[in-house]
């Protein structure tokens, strides 16, 4: 689990930001090129460009290049994961770092 925790720590710190959660929500639909994503938001070019990296560098959204313009997606293989370690770190469990789950003290 302490791992996993590593893991997944900066996803959840790049999700702690609301503009980086409407940001996901909208990718959660389609594609979408940078243009379009500004096209939603009262920020600048440089500050989206801060708010995709963060994305980018914990791995819940991907981006490629095409020509000029940069394009996201989320990255499912992450984003399934995410959603698996939050149901297991939320579900009662023996190797709880609580250790009262399991009955020990």
């Amino acid at each position: 689990m302490q791992n996993e925790c590593s893991k997944y720590a900066a996803v959840f710190k790049a999700l702690s930001d609301e503009t980086r959660l409407k940001i996901v929500d909208l990718l959660s639909c389609e594609e979408l090129c940078a243009c379009k994503i500004l096209e939603r938001f009262s920020i600048t070019q440089p500050t989206l460009s801060y708010h995709m990296k963060i994305l980018t560098e914990c791995g819940i959204v991907l981006g490629k290049r095409d020509g000029a313009w940069m394009h996201y997606r989320i990255n499912k293989d992450m984003s399934e994961g995410v959603a698996e370690f939050l149901k297991k770190l939320l579900d009662t469990k023996q190797d709880c770092s609580c250790m009262k789950c399991s009955g020990r003290k």
